[in-house]
């Protein structure tokens, strides 16, 4: 028997663990915004120090050689993109600490359920590797395959928390009535959420060649940077209306068969509203001139709607024992 009050504790950690993954997400958007990226050209020190300088006369005077030797042209110290990034890292450190405490609060279920511990434990190794990964992001200049597949992990690992949450309380979500609901949803769901996958992915080259335009600007001239936007940009505009299309199928199937004040009609809800926002932040970066704060706001929506569609999915596979429609 689990004890109820050790039981809650886990779940609000891991459910603090997750929301503290979307916050280094948007952290990490506002450092890329803002081209803040290489504000630390080295990790895990910053230009070799615990905490960074403040003034550019606390670095030797050769920084500039110094780093170029290291495979970092052109690394100038800027105060503002030095301490946002910083700032990021402090973000991850302190997420890392909230992750130990998940794994460890989730030791309760090691009799009962031991999914849910080792599930706990694989996010921690995980997370563990995501910091090596971005050290190596930074250590590779920012490429855009290793940007890629950090934020491809990152998804991978808030994926496994929300499992391991959703599994520590499969027998509430066993009750959930989806009787109505037909079963093919749960394929309906798998192929939006790779499609959301594949929206992501394109997003992130689209944000490359952002960045790529923006350096060549100076991140000045913003109005002049949509001139010289690739073809993925537009691949990845006009897919948006396969994404609210899927999803609003997928709503109209859920929605119109659950009861008032139902879990899954509520989360659907949040769903579509996500959507709708993701695509009025894309709007704006399209139509008024790549304004900064839009672009790590269309980030973090993007990996929320992933969330979503994927705790919609863990719900329908837990009521589905009991309740769900065969046809």
């Amino acid at each position: 028997m689990i004890d109820a009050t050790a039981a809650f504790r886990f779940r609000r950690l891991g459910i603090l663990a997750i929301f503290s993954i979307y916050l280094v997400i948007l952290v990490g958007g506002l450092v890329r915004a803002s081209g803040a990226g290489m504000g630390c050209p080295d990790w895990p020190t910053c230009f070799g120090q615990w905490v960074p300088p403040t003034h550019e006369s606390q670095l030797p005077p050769d920084y500039h050689e110094i780093y170029a030797e290291r495979g970092y042209k052109n690394t100038d110290f800027n105060l503002v993109k030095t301490w946002t990034e910083y700032a990021n890292r402090l973000t991850g450190v302190a997420i890392g600490f909230i992750i130990i405490l998940t794994a460890w609060a989730s030791r309760i279920y090691l009799k009962a359920d031991k999914g849910v511990f080792y599930l706990s434990l694989s996010v921690l190794f995980l997370v563990c590797f995501q910091g090596w990964l971005g050290s190596a992001v930074v250590a590779s200049n920012l490429k855009p395959f290793m940007i890629t597949l950090h934020m491809l992990l990152a998804l991978f690992i808030v994926a496994l928390l929300i499992y391991a949450i959703a599994r520590s309380q499969k027998t509430f979500l066993s009750q959930l009535n989806t009787q109505n609901i037909p079963s093919s949803t749960h394929t309906l769901l798998i192929v939006l959420m790779l499609i959301t996958l594949l929206q992501v992915v394109m997003g992130t080259q689209v944000r490359e060649a952002v960045d790529f335009i923006a350096n060549q600007h100076g991140y000045i001239d913003r109005i002049y940077w949509r001139d010289s936007f690739p073809i993925i940009f537009y691949v990845h505009r006009s897919f948006s209306a396969v994404v609210l299309f899927g999803n609003s199928w997928l709503s109209w199937r859920i929605i119109a068969r659950l009861p008032k004040k139902h879990l899954l009609k509520t989360a659907i809800i949040h769903l579509m509203s996500l959507i709708v926002i993701a695509i009025l932040a894309g709007v704006s970066l399209d139509r008024l001139g790549m304004p900064p704060i839009a672009q790590p706001i269309h980030l973090l929506i993007a990996n929320l709607i992933f969330g979503v569609q994927f705790f919609i999915f863990i719900c329908l596979k837990y009521s589905s024992n009991k309740y769900y429609k065969d046809s």
